[in-house]
């Protein structure tokens, strides 16, 4: 009894310790970060110190949650970049991160150099230009509305990753094709002629993060000078949507990968100029009440078990009904019958907003 009580006891501190605040959680504790540093930290337990932050000077960038703060002083002037990696959150969301200058806790004196909102958990990188020499920065790492978000963070003269930025906006033009082959194609300016290669990444809506669909070498000349066009082709697994980047690869010169392409594409089984809800087992999530051009984050879950099923975001087209249409069919084999659906809207005008809602999955079909 003694040993259950002992393990109970051992088991209840570990978890607390694990939902601990990290001590940078207040800026005067901040983390000083080294150049060529790797640090790991969570935004699990962070809390806001309001005096300490001002979102008017972020603009519709950020809304800070559960952020923690860090320092950098370069010792040489010039190029550094934020190294973003090892992400693993509870909502899918990923973080966020400004970089200021400034004195601590005084929001007038703040300058922002980058306000960054990821939106995935791929390994990402900021580029921070013109940074001088003994000058102190500040970092402030938040969790992407509220997510709770491990991850590590490295200031560094080399860029690891793909560069941080918003994927495109989910438009008609990303329509549900029939055709699961993807054929693209890009030009290599020639100021980017030392890149290696090209990295081919998909990610589909629902995945974490994004793989590597293709590596396509850059290829020389006699004069060694670069071809400009490149192709490659890859082939959808299965009915969804695609996000494809391609990036080149940082050259010896120790540049930085550059994205030279993303891009939405769908494919479905049905007739992608259908008017009317897909015949198979969906249901309709009310996208098309918020106003137009409203940034939205669709998270599913499993109301049992709290697990994300989904995680997506877009921009609200009210005129658009197929862009609430949720396809549940996987859901219904998991043996299923309710999701809850939470919607954060932010609108081009005023403050954001979040419904939640708990929808019923329509009855299986009887099996023959």
């Amino acid at each position: 009894m003694k040993h259950g009580l002992l393990q109970l006891l051992l088991a209840g501190t570990f978890a607390a310790a694990a939902a601990a605040q990290v001590a940078n959680d207040n800026l005067e504790n901040r983390r000083v970060l080294h150049a060529e540093e790797t640090v790991a930290s969570s935004t699990t337990g962070c809390t806001v110190r309001r005096p300490c932050v001002d979102e008017r000077l972020t603009g519709k960038c950020i809304e800070y949650h559960n952020d923690q703060w860090f320092e950098f002083t370069p010792t040489v002037s010039g190029r550094y970049f934020v190294n973003i990696g090892g992400q693993k959150c509870r909502d899918v969301r990923g973080v966020q991160l400004v970089v200021l200058t400034g004195q601590p806790c005084q929001p007038a004196t703040y300058r922002i150099l980058s306000c960054t909102s990821l939106g995935t958990q791929d390994d990402v990188f900021v580029t921070l230009d013109l940074l001088r020499a003994g000058q102190p920065y500040l970092l402030n790492v938040d969790g992407y509305l509220k997510d709770f978000c491990q991850f590590t963070l490295q200031v560094s003269g080399r860029a690891v990753g793909t560069p941080a930025g918003p994927p495109p906006p989910m438009t008609t033009a990303a329509l549900p094709g029939s055709n699961r082959v993807v054929h693209l194609e890009w030009t290599l300016p020639d100021s980017l002629g030392a890149a290696p290669h090209c990295r081919v990444l998909r990610r589909e809506l629902r995945e974490f993060r994004s793989t590597e669909r293709a590596r396509v070498p850059v290829v020389r000349n006699t004069l060694g000078g670069s071809s400009g066009a490149y192709a490659a082709t890859d082939t959808l697994p299965r009915p969804g949507h695609y996000l494809y980047q391609v990036v080149a690869g940082a050259g010896p010169d120790s540049s930085a990968p550059v994205l030279l392409r993303q891009q939405w594409v769908s494919f479905s089984q049905l007739n992608p100029l259908l008017s009317h809800p897909p015949q198979v087992p969906h249901v309709v999530l009310p996208l098309g009440k918020y106003p137009r051009n409203s940034r939205l984050s669709v998270i599913i879950s499993n109301p049992a078990s709290g697990r994300v099923l989904l995680s997506r975001q877009l921009v609200g087209q009210p005129g658009d009904k197929r862009q609430g249409w949720q396809p549940v069919s996987e859901w219904q084999d998991a043996g299923m019958e309710k999701i809850a659906v939470e919607i954060t809207c932010h609108p081009p005008r005023g403050d954001f907003f979040v419904d939640r809602l708990l929808l019923s999955l329509p009855a299986p079909a009887a099996r023959p």
